[in-house]
């Protein structure tokens, strides 16, 4: 893939329209955290049939799912697999991928935090429900959480942890008789004060035979309201304000042995850990997508800033630094760009970038849309200062992206990693 197709152009005029729409008037709301992003969102949805298109691909995939089920029982072999074509990929930007890529870049040019509100309800919580749930478990929530109906937290993050997100995990459940007993705290957590279900990371209690930093982790899933589960206010932060973010705590909430995804503490997938390095791959190439919705963002405002603002009788695009700026802006746009398309290539054909490549991704993108943010501040000058103009609410968004899904400096690791396992 080298370049948008047809298809995603007409997509990326139909999304700005919407933009222009319902986003760009209720931005301060947003902005301010006055509105909460779900009710657009959800429009969002509805018009463009996305709530029906995904609801669809999930009763597609457990009615596969409940016929091998089926089949197993049944004690008939498993039907011959088909060869990939290379037209259908894993991770939510396999198949399609591209239309996804732009739908997302465009609306995080505008309302970032209101895609990452979206994106960590689909792409970790539906996600991690889909890969490790029972049939069962997918039939009770996905749905559900695809369409909009309901929206999911996902909850790993803890105040000591930090990037130590397993081995600083503090939040536990012990057993009591067939339940579970949870106990402890998440923050930073992504439509934490609104979730309607909440996917959980906690540790087994097993007593001091076993390093507190050993302990198996199991996944959970609460609603909202349960007895024992309080969700904290929205925080006040520097970016991403439309996306409501807050701290979960638990006290003594009991959880049936349904609400353990896998209903096994033997999960065949390992334990939670591996869900959520899995999610962690998802998470980074999206930054890389979010953070080229930044740069074209700042890049569009930069270039109609630069041919009509006026300085000593002159435009200023005129001016040899200002087109310094402008070109740098470019390269920065064509080499995440680049990194986005062989993401999508690759994901088409079946074939999921490793956590290290993904890490790469989120690194090198994030640290250029901030780089681009900043400049395009410089460019406005005093008036890039003022929200009037929105580059500084671009730079605000852009620098969360270094923090957010990992800390660059943790990227740093996996990367070097990646390249000494070989």
């Amino acid at each position: 893939m080298f370049e948008w197709s047809e298809t995603d152009e007409m997509i990326r005029e139909s999304v700005r329209t919407f933009i222009d729409r319902e986003i760009r008037p209720n931005i301060d709301d947003l902005e301010h955290g006055d509105l909460p992003p779900y009710g657009i969102m959800r429009k969002l949805f509805s018009e463009f049939g996305i709530d029906v298109m995904l609801g669809e691909q999930v009763e597609k995939m457990l009615a596969k799912q409940q016929a091998k089920a089926d089949r197993i029982a049944a004690g008939e072999p498993e039907p011959e697999k088909k060869k990939r074509d290379g037209k259908s990929g894993g991770g939510p930007f396999g198949a399609q991928g591209s239309l996804a890529a732009v739908l997302v870049s465009e609306l995080a040019g505008v309302s970032l935090g209101s895609v990452a509100a979206v994106g960590v309800s689909l792409g970790l919580g539906a996600a991690t429900i889909a890969s490790r749930g029972t049939l069962a478990q997918k039939r009770r929530w996905l749905k559900d959480i695809v369409t909009l109906d309901k929206i999911a937290a996902w909850a790993i993050t803890e105040p000591d942890s930090g990037s130590d997100a397993f081995g600083g995990t503090k939040t536990y459940v012990r057993r009591d008789g067939e339940d579970y007993i949870l106990n402890g705290q998440k923050t930073f957590i992504t439509n934490g004060p609104y979730a309607d279900l909440i996917v959980v990371y906690a540790k087994l209690d097993a007593g001091d035979q076993v390093d507190k930093r050993d302990r198996k982790v199991l996944t959970f899933v609460l609603d909202k309201g349960m007895e024992g589960l309080t969700q904290g206010r929205s925080f006040k932060k520097m970016g991403m304000h439309s996306s409501p973010t807050g701290e979960l705590f638990f006290d003594n909430i009991r959880l049936s042995p349904d609400r353990l995804l896998g209903e096994t503490e033997q999960h065949k997938g390992g334990d939670g850990r591996e869900s959520a390095r899995s999610s962690f791959t998802t998470e980074r190439i999206g930054c890389a997508i979010l953070s080229l919705g930044i740069i074209n963002e700042c890049h569009r405002l930069c270039v109609e800033y630069a041919k009509s603002r006026t300085l000593w009788g002159q435009e200023i695009a005129t001016f040899q630094l200002i087109q310094l700026k402008l070109a740098e802006m470019e390269i920065a746009r064509l080499n995440v760009q680049n990194m986005v398309f062989n993401a999508l290539e690759a994901m088409a054909a079946g074939k999921t970038p490793s956590l290290a490549e993904a890490s790469a991704m989120k690194l090198y993108s994030t640290k250029a849309a901030t780089d681009v943010a900043m400049e395009a501040v410089q460019l406005f000058g005093g008036n890039g200062y003022m929200d009037e103009y929105r580059v500084e609410q671009l730079a605000r968004d852009a620098k969360s992206l270094m923090i957010y899904a990992g800390s660059n400096e943790i990227q740093v690791t996996h990367v070097a990693k990646g390249l000494l396992a070989g």
